[in-house]
């Protein structure tokens, strides 16, 4: 009875084709459990190897792309602290180029002003230098002038002294030529018609 109960329930279960046999389950289960163990010892590791190497690798660039910015951030403003202080350098450098600048040109300018007045007090010195000598050639001259001009006249005078003494020489020689002459002749005519001549040589 229990013999045919199993032949029916075999014949049952190997009627059903939804169901495989019990040998091909068993026969299946076992290479699926090697294979499942092969991919459990070797490709799992191998693959959890790789899966935390890419996972580092990718930290790792995570981490430098952070440091690199860390580093980019405080470069930048490294730069920036720079670039003022070399603004606030130049500021600074302009400021004080621009005072020196008006500094020298207000020197220049004085400098400029100083020897202006010197060469107008150099000017005016020497034009009263020449004035003085214009003055003293002039004065030399007008008094050359006035010596010739008095010597002129002084020898003006001395020869119309000497025509006049010889007028008179000459007057007083006719006189004693008259005084010398006969009786007959009057001698009181005479001496009055040459008045005339000894006034004109008094003048």
């Amino acid at each position: 009875m229990q013999t045919e109960a199993l032949l029916l329930a075999a014949e049952g279960e190997a009627s059903n084709p939804l169901l495989p046999a019990i040998y091909d389950i068993v026969w299946s289960i076992i290479p699926f459990a090697l294979v499942l163990l092969l991919f459990w010892r070797v490709v799992l590791p191998r693959l959890q190897k790789t899966l935390d190497e890419r996972s580092e690798a990718i930290e790792g660039g995570i981490a430098q792309a952070e440091n690199a910015q860390a580093e980019a951030k405080e470069a930048l403003e490294k730069y920036n602290a720079l670039l003022a202080d070399a603004r606030a350098e130049a500021a600074s450098i302009r400021d004080q180029a621009r005072s020196e600048g008006t500094q020298i040109l207000q020197e220049m300018k004085t400098n400029a002003q100083a020897e202006a007045d010197r060469i107008a007090q150099s000017a005016q010195a020497q034009i009263e230098a020449e004035r003085h000598q214009a003055v003293l050639s002039l004065r030399k001259e007008v008094g050359n002038l006035a010596l010739d001009l008095a010597s002129a006249v002084v020898q003006e005078r001395l020869s119309e002294d000497a025509k006049a003494a010889s007028v008179v020489d000459k007057l007083l020689a006719d006189l004693d030529k008259e005084a010398k002459a006969p009786a007959t002749k009057t001698p009181a005519k005479k001496p009055a018609a040459k008045k005339a001549p000894a006034k004109k040589a008094t003048k």
